[in-house]
């Protein structure tokens, strides 16, 4: 299966947020010796921290000019929460970050590298991947990773024991969940302490009831979060909670996950690699996954959402002012943009999808090739509303208003009425 046809319809956008005075202490020093790449890393979770390990390993063990990686880790909350600060204070010469609005929002601000000469060398990019790396001034700024595609995932073993078949429709989808509660079993696993778990709960609901051009508007702050057709998104996932985990803003998602492992749930919308993180080997060809319902028949699942994470390099580094450096660095992410290189990362976590057309997929796992046919198959993909819309409507105004719904969902007018509200004040100010 080829990546072009797997992002061939990727969409531009996506969002960012603000970043930490933590971070600042890990960054670059002055000068740098020309060989060492100080990494801001926001892989903290112990499957994809070591698969970066190994990949940062292989790039020191193939240069020969004894380039190596310094990674400087930081928890992955607290990395996206202050990022902001971070690429304003000393960073790192590169940092792993999100592809789509997220990027162009810090290009625009003049915190980031062009590295448009290094894409002239690039091989095995679709467009569309090109399209989500490159800034409001057509300028290439990000060097794409890998995607996961989010859907709602479950145990094999258990849909195996209760008889229980993937719903296609939400009425069907439902009923499961009244079954699952039957048999005693929590129907969905639910969790929003970190602040965007949620979300992508939300992203499904919008797409499927009012499409993804619309959901695209709305994230652009081109349409109305009075309108109806947002209303109905709330009131559909209202009729939703009762089958969910209570008590979703004390949880992690990696609690949510462990839940969903421990058979102590049925179903859980999450994105590719976060049951995969909770699942010990052993029990990892159990998992499997379903697309999100379908709402409205018009919109059907033509939507995926499937972000896509990558490597940028921070323009207020000060090694980077450093002729060596700045070459070490493209150096890194030129490497890392082969086949090679995705294939080295993902044979320790097999919970992402490689962009590159150059990576070898006879390896995948059948979840993995399942995940590429999802994605293949979309007409549109998101890339997550944390991601879809500016960083700091996304950080002040819809993550708290998501957590004050999942509390008090009866008061949908309320809610829209506040976020219009803020919403218009964000979009009418300067980014």
């Amino acid at each position: 299966m080829s990546r072009r046809n797997v992002l061939r319809g990727a969409a531009a956008g996506a969002g960012a947020i603000a970043l930490p005075s933590l971070l600042a202490a890990c960054g670059s020093g002055p000068g740098g010796d020309g060989k060492t790449i100080t990494m801001g890393s926001n892989s903290s979770d112990p499957v994809p921290k070591k698969a970066f390990a190994d990949a940062f390993a292989a790039y020191a063990k193939q240069s020969k000019d004894g380039r190596k990686v310094k990674v400087n880790t930081v928890d992955h909350n607290t990395f996206q929460e202050n990022i902001n600060r971070y690429l304003q204070g000393k960073p790192d010469d590169v940092f792993m970050w999100f592809a789509g609005y997220r990027m162009q929002f810090f290009a625009k601000k003049g915190l980031l590298h062009d590295i448009s000469d290094n894409w002239e060398s690039y091989q095995g990019f679709s467009p569309a991947l090109k399209a989500q790396s490159t800034g409001e001034d057509g300028k290439q700024y990000l060097t794409p990773y890998y995607y996961y595609p989010w859907a709602v995932f479950h145990r094999k073993s258990v849909f195996q024991q209760y008889g229980y078949q993937a719903p296609k429709t939400l009425d069907e989808y439902i009923a499961l969940a009244k079954q699952m509660q039957k048999d005693k079993l929590v129907p969905i696993a639910f969790c929003d302490k970190d602040g965007w778990p949620a979300m992508g709960t939300f992203d499904y609901i919008n797409m499927r009831t009012n499409g993804y051009e619309f959901h695209k508007s709305l994230m652009a702050g081109k349409e109305a979060w009075t309108d109806k057709r947002v209303k109905d998104v709330f009131d559909t996932w209202r009729s939703i909670l009762p089958y969910c985990q209570p008590g979703a803003n004390g949880r992690t998602w990696q609690e949510a996950a462990t839940s969903l492992q421990k058979k102590q749930t049925g179903m859980a919308v999450f994105g590719l690699p976060h049951p995969g993180a909770q699942f010990p080997k052993a029990e990892q060809a159990d998992i499997d996954f379903f697309p999100f319902p379908v709402i409205n028949p018009e919109h059907g699942q033509d939507a995926v959402e499937a972000p896509i994470d990558g490597f940028l390099l921070a323009k207020k580094s000060k090694n980077l002012k450093n002729a060596k450096n700045m070459e070490s660095a493209k150096d890194l992410l030129k490497w890392l943009a082969t086949g090679k290189a995705e294939d080295i990362y993902l044979a320790s976590d097999p919970n992402n999808i490689a962009v590159s057309d150059e990576a070898d997929l006879s390896k995948y796992t059948p979840l993995q090739k399942k995940a590429v046919e999802l994605v293949s198959g979309a007409k549109q993909i998101s890339q997550f509303l944390d991601r879809d819309t500016r960083p700091d409507f996304s950080s002040t105004v819809m993550i708290p208003a998501i957590q004050t719904f999942i509390n008090k969902p009866k008061d949908v007018d309320g809610l829209v009425n506040s976020i219009e509200r803020q919403k218009k004040t964000i979009f009418a100010s300067e980014d």
